[in-house]
Order: structure tokens, then C-alpha cells, then sequence
């Protein structure tokens, strides 16, 4: 399989990391584009990190100045005694103003990453220039299902450690995407891959902290906040997306009258790595026609 010709080009571009504390936990990031430029902050989804937008931000960064977060309990971030829409929300806004996104920054969430930037919305809309739900959807409060709170839900124990592999190469043999992707080029999958695990004592384990979701409440309101959004939004979604996050793409058009939501013809759930380009040709038109409507 020939290597894509975006893969070596966003490895080559320049972007700075650095980090900010937010209630008292470390959070990592990373930059790219020039200060000045209006600002675009990129959301991870669950059990993720900010190398998920490696072959994306680079491209955003001749309109736009750029940074992608490590939310706490994922990446190279620390991790927290418990976890909330809230703190992440906190933790999105606080790397902004690190970042210096400037005025009115828009937002992108994928997946998981979507609720953090509905929360973001709700806390400081009126500040955003806009919102981007990347395979993220919210259904009627009716048909909710509540999908943190395990350790209520389904009894799972409180502060739980990640298990340990014995080696590097055993742990990257079982390195998934959730939901699985056949189509992702191997190289990629190893860049991925690489950076989501760390060497602990006895072995190796992945970045994430298992019990991210043990005490963290999505809730039924998800619907109410997106329709009360007062900052622009859009929805994109993957065409061939099996994830069971996006199934109401519909609903949420009839909550917001002239909503934008389109797909990604080709593209599964994790489309920024099998669509990169088409992810950031529909991020850029979306962004840049919000701010010639807010410019006038």
C-alpha cells in the first residue's frame, strides 16, 4: 500500500507542545499555525489523544492558529480522582487562552470529544465562534442511555489501573481503533499506535486511565443544551460510520432550523484517519464562511 502523500507532509510540519495546569492536573499540548490568525482548538475522542489530529491540524494552519489538547486521563495528560464534562470543558477554555487562540475560537470535538465541546458550548458559547460536531450526535432524551457512570451502572471498581503487557511488541499487537477500521493505512496505524502506550513498571500499558468514565454523567439534557447553543453549529459525519454515536444526525437538524450536516463520502467513524484532507476541507469551508458572516 503506498504511503499517503498527507502523512509524511503533516509529520514534517513545525508545531510546539507545551502544558498548562487546570484544577491541579497537568495538561499537555500541542500548537501549530501563527498567533493571530483566529483560533481552532481540536477535541479527542474517548480513550484517545491529541496525535489523532497529527494529520489534520498542519493543514488548518495556513487560515487558522491551531492546537489540539490531551484531555486529562488520556495522552501525555495527567489523570484526575474523578472526571466530568465540566473539568474537560475547563481544561478545553484554559488551553485556549495558553494557546492564545484570540477572540471568538471555534471548536471541533470527534466522538467523545463532541460532548466536551457541547459542554464548552454551553459554558462559553457566547465566546465561540462556532462549534463543529465531528461523529457526534444526541438523540431524544427518551431514547437516551447513559454511557458513563460504569461504576453505578455496571458495578466496575473505583480507580482501577490499566492492565500491563510484558513487552512493547506485545502491547502494540493489540493496539484497536473502537469501533475497528480495516481501511487505515499500517503506517499510520503504527504512528497511532506508538504514541498510546507508556513503559511502567512490569511491562507497558496505554496512556489512558481506565476509569475515565467510572463516575462521569453524559445525561438525557445533551439534546436540550445543543438546541440552546447560541454560537454557530455544524455536524459532520462519516458515510460508512458504524458507530453508534451518530444514528441522530436527523434529530439533531430538527432541533437547529438550517443546521449544516453533511457526510464524508467513503469515510468511517475515525475519518481524519481515512479522509484526512475531506475532514480538513470541510472543517476550513465551515470556519471561514462563520467568520466572513461574523466579519460582515
Amino acid at each position: 500500500m503506498a504511503v499517503p502523500h498527507w502523512f509524511r507532509r503533516a509529520l514534517d510540519a513545525p508545531s510546539q507542545a507545551a502544558d498548562v495546569l487546570v484544577q491541579g492536573v497537568n495538561i499537555h499540548y500541542e500548537t501549530w499555525g501563527e498567533v493571530g490568525k483566529p483560533g481552532i482548538v481540536l477535541i479527542h475522542g474517548s480513550n484517545a489523544h491529541l496525535e489523532w489530529w497529527r494529520f489534520v491540524a498542519p493543514y488548518l494552519a495556513d487560515h487558522f492558529r491551531v492546537v489540539a489538547l490531551d484531555s486529562s486521563g488520556n495522552g501525555d495528560s495527567g489523570w484526575r480522582r474523578r472526571y466530568g464534562g465540566r473539568v474537560f470543558a475547563d481544561e478545553v477554555w484554559a488551553v485556549c487562552a495558553a494557546a492564545r487562540l484570540g477572540p471568538r475560537p471555534f471548536v471541533v470535538g470527534h466522538s467523545f470529544g463532541g460532548f466536551v465541546a457541547l459542554e464548552v458550548g454551553c459554558v462559553h458559547g457566547a465566546q465561540l465562534g462556532g462549534v463543529l460536531f465531528l461523529e457526534y450526535t444526541t438523540g431524544p432524551p427518551e431514547q437516551y442511555a447513559e454511557w458513563g457512570l460504569r461504576v453505578a451502572r455496571e458495578g466496575a471498581a473505583a480507580g482501577r489501573s490499566p492492565r500491563v503487557q510484558p513487552s512493547r511488541q506485545a502491547i502494540l499487537g493489540r493496539f484497536r481503533f473502537i469501533p475497528e477500521q480495516s481501511n487505515i493505512h499500517p503506517l499510520l496505524v503504527e504512528y497511532i499506535a506508538a504514541r498510546s502506550i507508556r513503559q511502567v513498571e512490569g511491562g507497558w500499558t496505554w496512556k489512558f486511565d481506565p476509569s475515565v468514565h467510572d463516575h462521569l454523567e453524559m445525561g438525557p439534557d445533551q439534546a436540550a443544551k445543543f438546541r440552546s447553543l447560541p454560537c454557530p453549529t455544524a455536524v459532520v459525519l462519516g458515510e460508512n460510520s458504524t458507530s453508534d454515536g451518530v444514528e441522530h444526525g436527523a434529530y439533531m437538524a430538527s432541533l437547529k432550523c438550517g443546521l449544516p450536516i453533511f457526510s464524508i463520502p467513503g469515510a468511517f467513524h475515525h475519518l481524519m484517519f481515512d479522509e484526512p484532507l475531506a475532514v480538513v476541507a470541510a472543517i476550513k469551508a465551515t470556519f471561514l464562511n462563520w467568520l466572513r458572516e461574523w466579519q460582515g
